[in-house]
């Protein structure tokens, strides 16, 4: 599978409603973006058929899960979910999986546990493709492409055994050097990166450390951030200047495009922007000005 350098990830899409979205996706789509990676979130819109949604919006733009959560739905249903959304719509649906973090899982009644062991096992059911049915017959069909989520070294070298490549996230340059690295030269890896334009430096700290709040609550993330070499104080009163730095791009057209550059040249695939823009949560104005600008 061969992806753009250049892509979109928006968790507007996720609690957005249909009529919101699609003239949302229909814009990145003309900007010239590549791919829309959305995510998913526990009581929020179901991936699958968010992605049909827009899917249906949108006439090139491939349309990424980043990610479906794997404790949502079976193996068997994700496979042939992609296959209907692939099929559909002329290969333009990518399937992201991931195995989410604890406080989106044990609310759905499983327990979060063993998250490589668990995705491993989830990727090998996903490649068993049981056909039962008195509508037809089963058939051999090629495995479902997919990327997973990955941090951690155990995870990348999983991505790169059992699937397509990684997607990673709150992640800085540092961090997609060693995943390619680990992964090797022929997997993709899609990074996501945040980004605020913004002239003055304290704002755009400031909202950099608002939109990272939450995910410095998360354990998966800390310990990822621990793994690249953060201590304890990066994380207190809503992270460090040095944290903030490294995990959000600030600044003019010409900065992001240097942070961009600067994950391509460390082995991203793919960066997708992640805009936050205050007053609008799909970025438009933010995806308006970096789209020309960006390395194509």
């Amino acid at each position: 599978m061969r992806l753009g350098s250049i892509g979109v990830w928006l968790g507007a899409f996720t609690v957005a409603s249909a009529a919101e979205a699609r003239p949302a996706a229909r814009e990145i789509e003309e900007l010239g973006y590549d791919t829309l990676w959305y995510p998913e979130g526990l009581g929020t819109r179901e991936s699958f058929s968010n992605g049909a949604v827009l899917l249906g919006a949108t006439e090139r733009l491939r349309v990424a899960s980043g990610i479906a959560n794997i404790w949502a739905r079976d193996a068997v249903s994700a496979a042939n979910a992609a296959r209907v959304l692939a099929d559909a719509f002329a290969d333009r649906f990518l399937l992201g999986l991931g195995v989410s973090h604890p406080v989106q899982v044990d609310p759905r009644g499983h327990r979060y546990a063993r998250p490589v062991a668990t995705m491993r096992a989830y990727l090998d059911a996903l490649d068993e493709d049981p056909f039962v049915s008195p509508d037809g017959a089963g058939v051999a069909r090629p495995p479902v492409p997919r990327v997973i989520a990955a941090l951690r070294p155990p995870m990348l070298r999983l991505a790169a055994e059992k699937a397509l490549g990684a997607h990673t996230f709150l992640v800085p340059v540092e961090h997609t050097r060693r995943a390619r690295e680990l992964l090797g030269p022929d997997a993709l890896l899609v990074v996501e990166q945040k980004v605020v334009l913004a002239e003055d430096a304290s704002l755009g700290r400031a909202r950099a450390r608002a939109a990272l709040a939450w995910y410095l609550d998360t354990p998966n993330y800390l310990d990822n951030l621990r793994w690249l070499g953060f201590a304890e104080d990066d994380f207190e009163d809503g992270g460090s200047d040095a944290l903030a730095d490294a995990l959000v791009a600030v600044g003019d057209e010409s900065a992001i495009r240097a942070r961009v550059q600067a994950h391509l040249d460390a082995g991203a695939t793919q960066v997708a922007i992640h805009p936050l823009e205050e007053g609008d949560p799909f970025g438009r104005a933010t995806l308006r000005r970096l789209a020309p600008s960006l390395p194509g």
